[in-house]
């Protein structure tokens, strides 16, 4: 009914589904998160969002709440991050880093931190309170569920013989959080409607329209402890304008103090929920934005109000499904009969399933964890929308865990891990955005902290794009390669994309400038080598020579790792844009040969520090150190095996314990050293349930909601999980591609995926049974593309032609060609 896909989309897939039928398998179960009850903590709630709009429903029956966000609502106005004392406290460091005295410089580092980063807010609450008869609702009735193909969220239960439903979604296209009700029984539906937010606030239903307008204000400064609301200037303004839709012929909308609309005998009813905020970017004082956002929220409810819930559904699907169909993942133990074991499996809530993940390994909960990451980053990063930061978009406090903020040493990176392999590079858009912004306030932080030319960020940030360290220890927020690793997406996207006018425009002259401060960073060291001074590895200390515990040294594994990821990258973005001869290509060129190599520990680990310091903590939860592993590019299994088994034996000295994110990077790495087996040890290790009652007695896991703990909640692991996964099925250079590099056989027998990306801007779809490579489907979007397929050992170059989609054997061999029709985006997806 509500698909409104276009005949030439329909005839492409049509096309592949004959060119290539095993790559449109589906899972065998539905992809859906399901409970048995109401929310009883907020991460059993359900996540929705448009990107910019987000939502947890709770499915409460007789009260039930719908707590909102959106992206722009933060404490705080734009600042200024530099510190003109921070030029002494550097040079004060060096030395003492050179003298040795790595506690001392520790100590003496605090001087170089800054302020704290502004925090991420909430707008508010739906209340939605129904009469009476509710509380006797049938409870094996009751049924919660959010359905990934739909991105719907639904909820069922009975009174008597009248079964009430409610549907919500977060539609992008129309910019609207949509919730309809309905019961079996004409002219049963009653209830009442408010909205509440625990920020400055009031609300008013408009006479006569049935309307509620929430409006009100963040804090202008973030929130000390003890400090009183009322006491705070006023920051950004927001508003929220909800509307109430009853049918035609039954059903009476009332007015109840002004505060509440009450709804009574109506067959059905439609809640619309729009919001805006005086918030223009991060240069801009909101006060002065010139953006009214009651005005503009009423003014983006017009636009919707003649549009009916089928409309307003049926454009939703059609933008969603553009994006979440793009990939399907089928995983399968096997059997001697071929079966996947599946039929007659008594339907269980998510939170049973992940419960029993250790005894029953099931592959579908593998299958609904990877696409619900995808259904996140839909959600929570869309073009225009701010970026993904500590929780995506979904937060219920006004002093959310570490500020809610975007963390730059591995958290926000980890967000975006997913976009590019699996098919949702627009999700990317909002980083580059960002990227941006730092960019110019890290100009200025660079030339006043540093005396440094181009660009610096640090550790952590937040809306108004902070560029400086924060304030504390050094130990995490003395780090300025934050903006440096962010550089290296922007590579990477060219890589799976070869977009060279993304390169040309967007990602180089951000490189530059990244490259330029890295150059003026970089001092000349010990035995001829370019050093970072001062330098840690984020968020761990070593036990220094005279026994004191310390966290500044020189010259770090990532660090070096990083800075060689953005040269090795800036230099081939210079030769695909005719910029060889540039003067700081040249100067990239030497200070490249000139960067400390990676060195093994006396145990036979990667070491951490350019001095093989010991470990104040052996088992901490960051692996820094294994950057250059992944997500970079300098250690491979195939060109650097020595440093590759020094990883390997990192790996294993770190342990396996650690919180969500730290589990997802192992998975990763451990897919990069092609160790199937220990990958999915760690794929195990992630499923477990958290109690959120006693969440610190927890490390990882999942909540019943499959949001990823710490714990607390964060949502890097959700991104980091189907990363980890795409990366055991494939892995690419831009002239590579190895098939099933890390599948652990025994446990994912049979399986096909579709649609994963590779890098060379190809399209990859793999099917295999018993274990092995049954046929692999491949098409580029280059005109002429030479790559070399690999498979256990063997290897074989092939030329493709964009417009085609290719099909090999196990041999790898080409058993058929197919071609696919254009469309007006270019070639669809397969």
């Amino acid at each position: 009914m509500f698909l409104r896909t276009t005949k030439t989309h329909l005839l492409a897939v049509l096309l592949i589904h004959v060119c290539f039928p095993f790559s449109m398998a589906e899972s065998s179960d539905p992809l859906k998160l399901t409970f048995n009850g109401s929310a009883k903590h907020w991460t059993d709630a359900i996540p929705i969002g448009n990107g910019r709009l987000g939502a947890m429903v709770w499915g409460g029956v007789d009260t039930e709440i719908l707590q909102l966000n959106e992206d722009t609502l933060w404490t705080g106005t734009p600042a200024d991050y530099t510190n003109p004392d921070a030029p002494v406290a550097l040079r004060e460091v060096r030395k003492l880093v050179d003298d040795g005295k790595y506690a001392e410089a520790t100590e003496a580092a605090v001087k170089l931190s800054g302020n704290l980063s502004d925090v991420y807010q909430l707008l508010g609450d739906i209340k939605l309170e129904f009469d009476a008869s509710h509380q006797s609702y049938t409870p094996e009735t009751y049924h919660r569920e959010l359905d990934l193909n739909t991105a719907t969220a639904r909820v069922k239960y009975s009174v008597g013989d009248i079964e009430f439903t409610r549907e919500h979604f977060a539609s992008n296209p129309d910019q609207v959080i949509v919730t309809k009700i309905s019961a079996t029984k004409p002219g049963s539906l009653s209830f009442s409607v408010s909205m509440d937010s625990k920020l400055h606030h009031s609300s008013h239903v408009v006479d006569g329209q049935s309307l509620i307008i929430l409006q009100g204000s963040c804090p202008g400064l973030r929130i000390p402890p003890k400090m009183d609301l009322d006491d705070n200037p006023k920051g950004i303004q927001y508003s929220a304008v909800l509307s109430l839709q009853v049918n035609n012929g039954s059903g009476v909308v009332h007015d109840l103090d002004e505060k509440k609309l009450k709804v009574n005998g109506s067959d059905w009813a439609v809640l619309r929920l729009v919001a805006s905020s005086s918030f223009k970017g991060p240069f801009t004082e909101p006060s002065l934005s010139g953006k009214d956002p009651s005005s503009e929220s009423v003014a983006a409810m017009k636009k919707i109000k003649n549009m009916s819930y089928l409309d307003l559904y049926g454009r939703h699907l059609n933008d969603y499904q553009s994006l979440f169909h793009r990939v399907s993942l089928q995983l399968s133990k096997g059997s001697k009969n071929g079966s996947s074991g599946r039929k007659g499996v008594r339907v269980t809530s998510t939170a049973e399933r992940v419960k029993s993940f250790g005894s029953d390994e099931d592959p579908a909960l593998v299958e609904l964890l990877f696409q619900y990451s995808r259904y996140l980053l839909i959600s929570c990063s869309r073009p225009g929308t701010q970026v993904a930061n500590l929780q995506g978009i979904w937060n219920k406090n006004i002093a959310p865990a570490w500020d809610g903020a975007p963390h730059l040493n591995i958290n926000l990176q980890m967000n975006y891990w997913p976009s590019l392999p699996c098919n949702l590079k627009e999700c990317q858009e909002p980083l580059f955005d960002f990227t941006s912004f730092l960019s110019v306030n890290g100009r200025k932080t660079a030339k006043v902290n540093y005396e440094a030319n181009g660009w610096v960020a640090h550790q952590v940030s937040d809306i108004w794009a902070k560029s400086s360290p924060d304030q504390g220890q050094a130990v995490w927020a003395l780090w300025p390669m934050g903006g440096a690793w962010l550089c290296t997406h922007l590579w990477e996207h060219y890589t799976y994309t070869m977009d060279k006018n993304f390169l040309r425009n967007k990602a180089y002259p951000l490189m530059e400038g990244c490259t330029s401060f890295l150059l003026d960073w970089l001092i000349d060291g010990k035995n001829g080598y370019l050093e970072t001074n001062p330098s840690t590895s984020p968020e761990h200390m070593f036990i220094a020579p005279d026994g004191k515990p310390a966290s500044v040294s020189y010259s770090t594994t990532m660090d070096i790792a990083i800075i060689k990821e953005v040269f090795s990258a800036i230099i081939a973005a210079a030769e695909i844009l005719g910029r060889s001869k540039d003067t700081i290509i040249d100067k990239v060129r030497k200070a490249q040969a000139r960067l400390l190599p990676y060195k093994i520990a006396r145990d036979g680990s990667l070491m951490e520090w350019a001095i093989d310091f010991e470990d104040q903590e052996v088992h901490h939860r960051h692996v820094s150190h294994l950057f250059g592993l992944y997500p970079g590019h300098t250690i491979t299994v195939e060109k650097t095996p020595n440093i590759s088994e020094a990883a390997n034996n990192t790996l294993h000295k770190r342990g396996e314990e650690g919180p969500g994110w730290s589990t997802a990077w192992k998975i990763a790495l451990w897919a990069r050293l092609r160790n199937s087996e220990q990958a999915y040890r760690m794929v195990k290790h992630l499923f477990e349930l958290v109690d959120p009652e006693h969440e610190s007695d927890y490390e990882g896991g999942l909540y019943s909601n499959l949001f990823t703990a710490h714990p607390p909640f964060q949502i890097d692991a959700n991104f980091g999980f189907s990363a980890a996964i795409a990366e055991m099925l494939v892995q690419s250079t831009v002239k590579d591609l190895y098939l099933l590099p890390a599948l652990p056989c025994d446990v994912w027998s049979d399986g096909c995926v579709k649609g994963l990306k590779a890098r060379g801007g190809l399209t990859v779809n793999i099917c295999w049974k018993g274990g092995d490579l049954d046929e692999v489907g491949v098409w580029s979007s280059e005109q002429i593309s030479v790559t070399t397929l690999h498979y256990r050992g063997s290897k074989v170059a092939v030329n493709l032609t964009s417009g085609k989609l290719y099909t090999f054997n196990k041999q790898l061999k080409c058993a058929r060609t197919c071609s696919l029709l254009p469309n007006s985006n270019g070639f669809p997806n397969p």
